[in-house]
């Protein structure tokens, strides 16, 4: 029998489990460069993405390297969950007999650093058990070697390649984040552009929401970058979901040139074209910044308490605003202090990385970069 340097690279393994039970876009999109990578090298496995239902528009862009979505109904310990979602014993019954039903030959713990994920993997009934080793958590004896231990320092992307390697992956290049389009993507953006008059390369993208507040740099700098790209010659596109429609509207609010409100107006695919041909993109520690840099956006994003080391992406098109204080990072979602790392962000900085990167960006009418 050939030697195998791990379960990845053994053709006996031919059904995947991946547990990912994440909600937020921008944590799927780290998993992509990775599982893409996976069906490159093992296109006769069979993935099935573990995570919730909820998730479905993203997984469904992932449909060249993921077969099917295993709609994940909740468990105790597991913090990431969409609103209003409970565990429900029944609900938790009914999946863990629909993925015996599957009969993986391996599940692999791709959550990150808790242990609850460990036992939602286990309860799968795959024949081989392994992925993430959470800080102080002992993988179950023989299973060492299916288990890496999480590592804490790497980029979100990075991990997941890291650990596939583990488990047998060839090794390749840095992780390359993608972003399919469709059809119907492109003429929602077309008629977003022609409703809005707007040209590729003549605007700017502000994204001032995020999912908790500390992550949410005030509105009113958003404001004065806003009227500042305005006077450099753009036009300034307001983004984010239906429920970030107040602070959208605060920003717009606040500027005193005028803006595009498409808050809450977009599908998916229609924001990340509109992110794709815009001259920069300035926003959040969010979802939408790994957006930009999947469709290969140029993108300013602000981290307050988040993790440059962990979120950031690096490259010529990408600039990171960091919170220069002692306790950031941080894991509050709302802040039990004075918000000091919001000040410590200041919008003349954020402005001149947002000029640096429009500046090479192409305009619309043929101009090289802006006034």
């Amino acid at each position: 029998m050939p030697q195998v340097s791990g379960p990845l690279a053994d053709p006996a393994v031919r059904r995947v489990a991946l547990v990912r039970l994440r909600v937020g876009l921008g944590d799927l999109l780290c998993s992509l460069p990775a599982v893409r990578r996976l069906r490159a090298a093992r296109p006769d496995l069979e993935v099935s993405l573990v995570t919730w239902p909820e998730t479905a528009a993203v997984v469904e862009r992932m449909a060249d390297a993921v077969d099917e979505l295993l709609p994940f109904p909740g468990a105790d310990d597991v913090p990431d969950r969409p609103p209003g979602r409970e565990p429900d014993p029944a609900s938790w019954a009914a999946f863990t007999a629909a993925a015996a039903g599957r009969r993986f030959d391996l599940a692999l713990q791709a959550y990150g650093d808790r242990p609850a994920a460990n036992r939602v993997t286990a309860a799968l009934g795959a024949r081989l058990v392994g992925g993430f080793a959470p800080t102080g958590w002992a993988p179950p004896p023989g299973t060492e070697q299916l288990h890496l231990r999480y590592p804490v320092h790497l980029h979100e992307a990075e991990r997941h390649t890291r650990l596939f390697e583990h488990l047998g992956l060839p090794p390749a290049g840095p992780p390359e984040m993608a972003f399919p389009f469709t059809p119907a993507d492109e003429a929602e953006h077309a008629a977003t552009l022609d409703r809005a008059g707007l040209v590729p390369g003549g605007y700017a993208v502000l994204h001032p929401g995020a999912s908790s507040p500390t992550r949410m740099w005030p509105a009113d700098r958003y404001a004065a970058v806003g009227d500042a790209l305005v006077a450099d010659g753009l036009a300034v596109v307001v983004t984010g979901g239906p429920g970030e429609r107040a602070v959208g509207s605060a920003v717009v609010a606040a500027m005193r040139a005028p803006a595009v409100d498409l808050t809450g107006a977009t599908s998916l695919g229609g924001l990340a074209a509109l992110l794709r041909d815009a001259a920069v993109l300035v926003g959040n520690d969010t979802g939408s910044a790994h957006l930009a840099a999947a469709v290969g956006a140029r993108s300013v994003t602000v981290f307050l308490p988040g993790d440059p080391v962990r979120w950031a992406h690096r490259g010529p098109r990408h600039r990171a605003l960091v919170a220069d204080v002692p306790c950031a990072p941080c894991p509050h979602l709302v802040c039990p202090i004075d918000f000091r790392c919001a000040d410590s962000v200041r919008p003349r900085d954020v402005l001149a990385a947002a000029r640096e990167l429009a500046s090479g960006h192409p305009r619309g009418d043929g101009r090289e970069g802006v006034a």
